[in-house]
């Protein structure tokens, strides 16, 4: 199976570096995107709507599963 994975992350976040580190232990590629700049973080926001205010933000194959605990549960689901 084929998975895009992007995540959306920012300098200095304990979650971000959690997320790409259960990801390269599972040997998965993804795409880092550093949203650092407050306003590039308001368009994020704006973009993924009002329940979404932390980082990190996991999107796999297009779809948001959120941070530590969605990617957890996506790797439960794919049996990752």
């Amino acid at each position: 199976m084929q998975l895009n994975i992007v995540v959306y992350s920012k300098s200095a976040c304990p979650q971000c570096d959690t997320v790409k580190s259960l990801l390269k232990a599972k040997n998965l590629p993804f795409e880092e995107v550093k949203i650092d700049d407050e306003e590039q973080r308001l368009a994020f926001y704006a973009k993924c709507g009002p329940a979404v205010r932390q980082m990190p933000q996991v999107f796999i194959n297009d779809q948001r599963v959120g941070g530590v605990a969605g990617l957890q549960a996506a790797f439960a689901q794919l049996k990752l």
